[in-house]
């Protein structure tokens, strides 16, 4: 695991770009505190910093093949590694490492950019070919690594964080209306795009060749989860298979191992999975708040480490806390995520670096593979009825049976359902929004209630001049797909995996365990996992079964019944009292603040949102997207 950077010009490198990528890899040693490696070729600078986890003593960066013809960095862990260097070394390659990441460069010379498909892991990775002068860069299928990219007249920088181009002082600070609107209506900026102009990302399960002679670079996909073909059998008995693989592949590590555990099904799932392999004692690590509030899940969690015989370590986060570390969050977290479980991320990282445990498991994922959002299985359903054809009367009592009940039979369930008039402003909402919508946008984000307020204000909270600058661009672009359509269910689930998923939870994991040096694994994005449920899923549908049914049933005899059959609870962090304190600190800013002289938002607007609104029934706030933003700008503004 490490942070890794790099570019390359059609003309020879001068010195001023060492200078530029030696900034940039100092701007990233919390990525990689035991070490750095450097390669450096006419056209070709790459750098890297080094966190060890696999041998410890030679696995330094870059690696070469046999006659250094190829130069490796990469970030992430190769989980296969084992089983590929006995294939590797069987064919006649030699190893001059331990290191897992040293089996791409063998698998590049067997079959070229095709080595990609043999590996299993997470990783962004660098690969410089001399012979051919070409230059291979590449994600992991879901995308759990980073790489950015900045495109010029004859060059392109990449690196593993935003901050990490921001300091090459070759990248303008030039914000992008299109992903501010977007960010305001999702908390996060989807993918490729960024905050920034011709700043992106390479997106998930891509590839991209930068060949010198002539000057062309190409991108193309090598992966997608629609491409997976159906696969037939027993759910549980399949999906416990894999489970159990992974679950060898993911504890190998030269360097303690521990899991980030709640009182949820996922955590605690990953958590009884990977213990049994681990071939040591690995520690739980948990947080709560004071008082210990009916949200505290550390007795669930506490129950199961013990349970399991893992030594349990828990963090209280205060209010005070948050507020303090306010700033320094929204400068980890690279991109603008308006989340406030970011402070629970970082805190437990941290906990777990200071226990001496550098390599962290959590249970991401399992909500998006197995329907654990109510909200995202309804959008599924309601696309189904909207391919169905026009909305009309006969259609609208098919909206009511819909929303007859509540979603989520809890608490917050229940208020949800009140609030709608018992379902039915919700399902006449519905009704007129297949309507009046375009017959290619998918039902989707649209549904919450974060994603109607943010469209419902903005309009007149935005300068005339921004709403110019959009152009034609609008928040449902993520969700628009030309007909015809996958299977919605198929459909609602990729979405949900390359939104929500990659760039508010991956990234959050990302970002703020790097941030305390931690390399986080998550199970649940294993890709081979993710290809297992979504074949079942082709071959038979599971939508209209309860949230998790295929989870529970291959977690049978795994975990205790009160685990499986405890009701979902999240992460509820006490939002509402740690908004009104970090508004009370730093609300002031968004006054004639960056957003307001940057022409984003009206002087009017700024004024209403330093006063920290928080409107009915939203997660999360306008006027705390607001303030992440207007944070984010300041800092790395100045970067």
């Amino acid at each position: 695991m490490c942070g890794i950077a790099g570019l390359i010009t059609r003309e020879h490198l001068q010195p001023g770009h060492y200078r530029r990528l030696d900034r940039m890899n100092r701007a990233m040693v919390h990525r990689g505190p035991d070490g750095e490696g450097h390669y450096h070729d006419r056209h070709v600078a790459l750098a890297m910093r080094r966190l060890s986890i696999i041998d410890l003593a030679h696995g330094w960066q870059p690696l070469y093949n046999e006659d250094k013809t190829l130069a490796l960095i990469a970030n992430g862990e190769i989980y296969n590694h084992v089983e590929l260097r006995a294939q590797l070394q069987a064919q006649g390659h030699r190893f001059s490492t331990g290191s897992d990441c040293e089996v791409i460069v063998h698998l590049y010379e067997k079959y070229g950019i095709d080595c990609v498909n043999h590996l299993r892991g997470m990783f962004a990775f660098a690969l410089w070919d001399s012979q051919r002068k070409s230059l291979l860069l590449v994600r992991d299928r879901m995308g759990e690594k980073p790489l950015y990219l900045f495109e010029g007249d004859g060059m392109l920088l990449f690196g593993s964080e935003l901050k990490t181009l921001l300091s090459s002082g070759l990248v303008p600070f030039e914000l992008d209306p299109h992903a501010v609107d977007l960010y305001f209506h999702y908390q996060f900026v989807p993918e490729p795009l960024t905050p920034l102009r011709r700043l992106r990302k390479l997106p998930a399960a891509h590839l991209l060749t930068v060949n010198l002679d002539p000057w062309r670079v190409e991108e193309r996909a090598y992966w997608s989860m629609d491409e997976i073909a159906p696969r037939s059998g027993d759910p549980a008995e399949v999906i416990r298979a894999e489970l159990e693989r992974i679950g060898e592949l993911i504890v190998r590590s030269d360097v303690p191992v521990g899991v980030a555990l709640s009182g949820g099904l996922d955590s605690s799932a990953i958590a009884a999975i990977a213990a049994k392999r681990y071939p040591g004692q690995m520690h739980a690590f948990s947080v709560g708040y004071p008082g210990r509030p009916f949200y505290d899940e550390r007795a669930a969690a506490k129950t199961l480490a013990d349970h399991l015989g893992m030594p349990f370590h828990d963090v209280e986060i205060t209010r005070d806390r948050v507020v303090e570390f306010f700033p320094e969050l929204v400068y980890w977290l690279d991109d603008p995520i308006a989340d406030l479980s970011g402070f629970g991320y970082y805190s437990v990282m941290q906990a777990a670096r200071e226990a001496g445990v550098p390599v962290m498991l959590q249970g991401q994922g399992g909500d998006e593979l197995f329907w654990g959002y109510p909200w995202v299985a309804r959008a599924a359903k309601e696309t189904y009825r909207k391919m169905g054809g026009q909305a009309g009367p006969r259609q609208f009592r098919d909206y009511l049976a819909l929303q007859w009940r509540p979603l989520i039979w809890s608490k917050r369930g229940w208020w949800d359902w009140g609030m709608s008039i018992g379902g039915l402003r919700t399902s006449w909402e519905s009704f007129r929004r297949d309507q009046d919508s375009r017959a290619d946008q998918v039902v989707f984000y649209d549904l919450t209630p974060d994603f109607r307020v943010a469209r419902s204000r903005l309009g007149g909270w935005y300068t005339p001049a921004f709403i110019d600058s959009l152009g034609g661009a609008t928040p449902y672009d993520p969700f628009t797909i030309p007909q015809p359509w996958p299977r919605p269910d198929l459909l609602l689930t990729q979405l949900i995996c390359s939104t929500y998923l990659l760039e508010n939870g991956m990234a959050q994991g990302d970002r703020l365990g790097m941030a305390s040096s931690v390399e986080l694994r998550l199970p649940f994005v294993d890709y081979r996992l993710v290809e297992t449920v979504t074949g079942l899923r082709k071959a038979q549908p599971d939508l209209a079964l309860p949230p998790k049914t295929w989870l529970r049933a291959a977690l049978k005899g795994v975990l205790p019944d009160v685990v499986l059959n405890r009701p979902k609870q999240g992460f509820h962090p006490p939002v509402k009292e740690w908004h009104r304190a970090l508004f009370v600190n730093y609300g002031e800013k968004l006054i004639d603040g960056y957003l307001v002289q940057a022409g984003v938002l009206r002087r009017e607007a700024a004024r209403i949102l330093a006063e920290g609104p928080f409107a009915l029934g939203v997660v999360v706030p306008l006027s705390y997207k607001a303030l992440v933003l207007e944070l984010w700008c300041r800092r790395f503004s100045s970067e």
